[in-house]
């Protein structure tokens, strides 16, 4: 007499291994992507509810959730913006602008869908999604610029995006999140720390050692092939690295990587596998145009602000380009959740280092472009400083305000350092270039 009937405990049984899934995936979920979804906005389908025709009523639906859904909406009116810029050939400097700001909700939509689409899938697919689509914008726009031969560009803005996670978004993590938790001991687990920093370490050594042996042999044409030489055989070291690294995230030690959260914070997904999809297609098709467009402005952009190309492609692009995702870390670190702060900046500046850097080297290989790991001494020594002070700030497992205002402070010295130093560069050659033409017309006399 007590039992309840059939349907309804299918019903229950049906619930209970629904949300059971659910926890699943959501144990799966990187950081990155739990951080993209502190962005969205809570949809209202009130919008769509009157409209009859389905196909018609799920566009709009998909519509409002992905664009609409995000608090950087406000930013999408820059894309066709810049559309209009280019084809009406306004300014290059506005056409560079307006993609930059149009860039920044593409990146976060990006994260998002990719997000969607891993709730269809096992958690390590969903992970190795994520893991390949997390600095889409970094890698396309690293392969515009290989096109059009700006290696330089292709070296600034890697370098920034790496120095970016480890200074400006972590520093602004941990020191919000201390600030926010003064009463409040303050620990994350140091296992996923140590990992991403001696990876960090690996890719700093494979930086170094083309610097030091051209240092150390003379600069010349053969030192310069045998740089090169060494930089492709060392970004193949890299990439295996790094897929030794994702079966090491994603199989043998998951659990140090998953981040847990409350029933309460438990998603599940609000567009379909195939939407999802569609969306992100046409998103990355965006991006591409949008990145094509800031390459070839940037120097347009750089003569006509007075500011350098090193300085717009080192702070400029990462700032804009990574907002969404420094928005979640420091979203996180405010409600003392720092392990998934860490896993935002670390497991980002980690992906650029040792798959996006490489990546290009291979790629500039196969185009016939000369591209190589040596950055330059000012910026290797960068990257150097930087990963180190990381790992001393990190070393302890317990984190304060403190150690947030030392890497910001770091940050702003570096950025100072490429702002002072690149125009005091363009004056000097400018001086040079008066000079020679001074000696040259004293000649002809």
């Amino acid at each position: 007499m007590d039992s309840q009937p059939e349907g309804l405990n299918d019903m229950e049984n049906g619930g209970s291994k629904s949300l059971q899934a659910n926890k699943e995936l959501l144990n799966g979920r990187s950081p990155q992507m739990m951080s993209s979804s502190m962005l969205r906005k809570k949809s209202d389908p009130v919008l769509v509810s009157s409209i009859r025709f389905k196909l018609l009523r799920q566009f709009l639906a998909n519509l409002q959730e992905v664009v609409l859904g995000t608090k950087l909406a406000v930013l999408f009116p820059a894309i066709p913006l810049a559309i209009v810029a280019d084809f009406y050939k306004f300014g290059r400097p506005w056409i560079f602008a307006l993609s930059l700001l149009g860039l920044a909700p593409l990146a976060e939509r990006v994260s998002f869908l990719t997000e969607q689409i891993a709730y269809f899938t096992t958690p390590t697919v969903g992970g190795l999604l994520n893991a390949t689509c997390g600095n889409a914008t970094e890698l396309i726009i690293a392969l515009f610029a290989l096109h059009q031969n700006k290696i330089h560009v292709v070296k600034y803005s890697l370098l920034g995006s790496i120095l970016s996670n480890l200074l400006l978004v972590l520093g602004t993590s941990l020191l919000c999140g201390g600030l926010a938790n003064l009463r409040k001991e303050q620990r994350y687990d140091r296992k996923q720390a140590d990992v991403n920093s001696l990876l960090l370490l690996l890719g700093l050594l494979c930086h170094l050692l083309p610097l030091m042996f051209k240092y150390a042999s003379g600069i010349g044409n053969s030192t310069a092939q045998y740089t090169l030489q060494f930089s492709r055989a060392s970004s193949i070291l890299m990439l295996v690295a790094y897929v030794a690294y994702i079966f090491f995230q994603l199989k043998t030690h998951r659990e140090v990587f998953d981040s847990p959260e409350d029933e309460e914070e438990e998603e599940k997904a609000v567009i379909g596998f195939w939407s999802a999809f569609t969306w992100l297609v046409g998103m990355t098709i965006i991006i591409a145009v949008l990145s094509e467009y800031v390459v070839g402005t940037i120097e347009a952009a750089s003569e006509s602000w007075g500011i350098s190309v090193s300085f717009i492609s080192v702070i400029l692009l990462p700032i804009v380009g990574n907002a969404a995702e420094h928005a979640g870390s420091i979203i996180f670190a405010l409600k003392n959740k720092l392990d998934i702060s860490l896993g935002v900046a670390l497991g980002s500046a980690t992906q650029i280092s040792m798959f996006v850097v490489p990546l290009s080297v291979i790629v500039a290989w196969i185009m016939g472009i000369e591209m190589d790991l040596d950055f330059s001494l000012l910026e290797t020594g960068s990257l150097a400083f930087t990963i180190i002070i990381t790992a001393f700030t990190l070393q302890d497992g317990t984190s304060h305000y403190m150690k947030g205002v030392v890497l910001f402070l770091c940050y702003l010295v570096i950025g100072a350092c490429f702002f002072v130093d690149n125009n005091q560069l363009n004056k000097t050659t400018a001086n040079l270039g008066v000079l020679e033409r001074l000696s040259t017309g004293v000649l002809d006399a």
